[in-house]
């Protein structure tokens, strides 16, 4: 054990690095950590649910965890259609927050929830209905299809649930609360971890006992989110019953990300397609890929959730000089954040196939792919940053066109990769090339002043 005064010493050099850490921090910075460290932490929560459920399900066989990468695939995208049920809510609510008029923001949340409610039934009646359809449009082996429409039937149970996490989420975010998120995340990864060893293993449930888990786990955090909203709601005297015309406008405000999020989609299946059609090994190794990178991204996303709260809100208190200096802020946030993101995946690129598979070709074919994933990240961390600066200011038009654009440039890069047999790395290169064209769209509209529009209308 080291002596005591060189302990001292060393807590006294951790101490002076922080004070000269925080003292460079200007007020916005300090702004957008205090929402961004909660909304990271519940971020990186959610990317948990999949994680523990690779990790569970990868221990009884490759043909399972196989499985579980294409139903999850087809189960992120249903979902991701409709992640505007979060962005929306959070950029009507922040701006109605900005003008200072609290009622007014919850009972737009009010009717954010309401819809995704409504739009989670038919999802789950449509989903579960649909599982072996959806599943076969990705191509499995018979004995991957099987696992595959087994998980996506019994989870696809619990997308009303997550869609109303969604609105609620975003309620709080655009009232400027990523704390509370925070605690009902965590609570809900516990529980489905608890859930999902004692279904799959101690009732011998398989992979379908992990959906259920995970099914479960999302009901239990959606009520919890609902109930804080319904709370604030009656202190501000703002309505709860459903309203037609407010549930409409946020139908019609969501439109444009439905668009912007389905190219991004498509785009993830595509790839998702082209390494299933590379073999068991291939979609095994790209499922934990892929599994990781959205660990990474959600990490990242958490300076976006921050864009779309401050933008809302500066734009809504017509604070342009606030809406700019912001942006510049999370600009830079994002590249270092995604230079540190990165050097840590290289670092752990050939130490988290063990983890996760005891397939020694899954495990090599997984380390390769995950460098290319690493050198992708700093991209990824401004990517997503000006992403949520557009949400938040409701620029969901050009979001959505711009999305068909990148979509347009990535295609034929997978295609070729599918028709030249080049494999998972260049597979993963191209996926590569589509962030870098996301990357350039965002750049030339972030300097134009033409999404910058104030007041408290929803575009």
């Amino acid at each position: 054990m080291a002596p005591r005064h060189i302990l001292d010493q060393s807590r006294v050099r951790q101490i002076q690095l922080a004070t000269l850490v925080l003292t460079m921090l200007t007020p916005t910075d300090r702004e957008i950590w205090r929402l961004a460290v909660p909304a990271f932490a519940a971020l990186v929560a959610e990317p948990v649910f999949l994680l523990a459920d690779s990790a569970i399900i990868g221990r009884l066989g490759t043909a399972q965890l196989a499985g579980l990468g294409v139903a999850g695939a087809v189960l992120t995208t249903l979902l991701g259609l409709f992640v505007f049920l979060a962005y929306g809510t959070t950029s009507s609510v922040a701006r109605q927050l900005g003008a200072g008029d609290r009622r007014a923001a919850y009972t737009q949340g009010a009717d954010g929830i309401w819809l995704a409610l409504g739009l989670g039934l038919v999802t789950a009646v449509v989903g579960v209905a649909a599982a072996p359809w959806l599943i076969g449009l990705l191509g499995p082996s018979e004995a991957v299809a099987g696992h595959a429409v087994t998980y996506l039937r019994i989870a696809g149970l619990g997308l009303p649930a997550m869609f109303v996490v969604f609105a609620a989420t975003g309620v709080l975010r655009g009232l400027q609360d990523t704390r509370t998120p925070l605690v009902v995340a965590v609570t809900a990864n516990l529980v489905n971890i608890v859930l999902n060893v004692v279904l799959v293993y101690g009732l011998d449930l398989g992979i379908g006992g992990s959906a259920a888990g995970t099914a479960i786990a999302q009901a239990g955090a959606a009520c919890w989110l609902t109930l804080v909203v319904v709370r604030g709601a009656r202190e501000y005297g703002a309505a709860l019953t459903p309203d037609r015309a407010g549930i409409r406008a946020a139908g019609h405000t969501g439109l444009p990300l439905v668009v912007r999020t389905l190219t991004l989609r498509v785009a993830l299946l595509v790839t998702t397609y082209v390494a299933t059609a590379q073999g068991d090994v291939a979609i095994a190794a790209h499922q934990v890929a892929f599994t990781v990178w959205t660990f990474l991204v959600f990490a990242l996303d958490a300076l976006a959730i921050a864009a779309q709260a401050m933008t809302g809100r500066y734009l809504g208190a017509a604070d342009l000089d606030g809406v700019r200096d912001v942006t510049r802020r999370l600009i830079w946030w994002g590249v270092l954040s995604g230079v540190v993101f990165g050097l840590a995946l290289l670092a752990l690129s050939q130490l988290l196939g063990p983890l996760f598979t005891a397939d020694v070709a899954v495990q090599d074919a997984l380390a390769a792919v995950l460098i290319v994933a690493a050198v992708q990240q700093p991209v990824c961390g401004v990517v997503f940053v000006l992403d949520g600066v557009l949400i938040g200011a409701g620029d969901g038009v050009y979001l959505a066109w711009a999305g068909v654009v990148t979509l347009v440039a990535f295609v034929p890069l997978a295609l070729t990769v599918l028709a030249t047999d080049g494999g998972l790395v260049w597979l993963w290169w191209a996926f590569g090339g589509f962030m870098l064209a996301r990357l350039a769209t965002l750049l030339w509209r972030e300097r134009s002043p033409a999404w910058m529009v104030t007041g408290t209308a929803r575009r």
